[in-house]
């Protein structure tokens, strides 16, 4: 799996996102410009220790991104899709990519993509989720439709064992 941030303008959500990825071995493509810097401290301490643990690439624009993976399939989360996130189905070597903060994925990669685009369910009134619970809410459902991949699926006790 792969998640692409466009633009992403806040680092404690890039920082949580990174933190995300590296729990669940996931690549994350950062498409610039970036509204931080990568070695701001918000971003660090929202990735906690995680970071080295991390896939991370940058691009300079969408267009190079498009150059560098030309058959990637993509869904594009948007609050203006038809298609809600879990009518999908997830390959395990897809992209799943959301936009900027304040202003989501440009309308013109949309409107070409249309098909591919998935939303979240949410109030009417509201206009969007956190950008982190955002990734996590699309990411684990697609990791759920491919079985969770490599991912430990039971925890352990730190003092005491669930047998006894």
């Amino acid at each position: 799996m792969n998640i692409i941030l466009h633009e992403p303008e806040i680092p404690a959500n890039t920082g949580n996102i990174g933190r995300t990825c590296a729990a669940t071995g996931t690549g994350l493509h950062l498409i610039e410009p970036l509204g931080f810097s990568l070695s701001e401290k918000h971003l660090k301490r929202a990735g906690m220790d995680y970071w080295d643990r991390l896939d991370v690439t940058t691009y300079v624009n969408w267009e190079e991104f498009c150059r560098k993976h030309p058959d990637a399939k993509i869904y594009y989360a948007t609050t203006k899709a038809e298609q809600v996130y879990s009518e999908v189905h997830y390959e395990e070597d897809c992209y799943i990519m959301f936009g900027k903060e304040s202003a989501g994925i440009p309308e013109e990669i949309l409107k070409e993509h249309r098909k591919s685009c998935v939303r979240i369910p949410m109030a009417e009134e509201m206009r969007s989720l956190n950008l982190s619970n955002s990734v996590a809410v699309v990411l684990y459902e697609a990791l759920r439709q491919n079985d969770f991949g490599q991912l430990k699926r039971q925890g352990q006790l730190h003092r005491l064992s669930w047998d006894g």
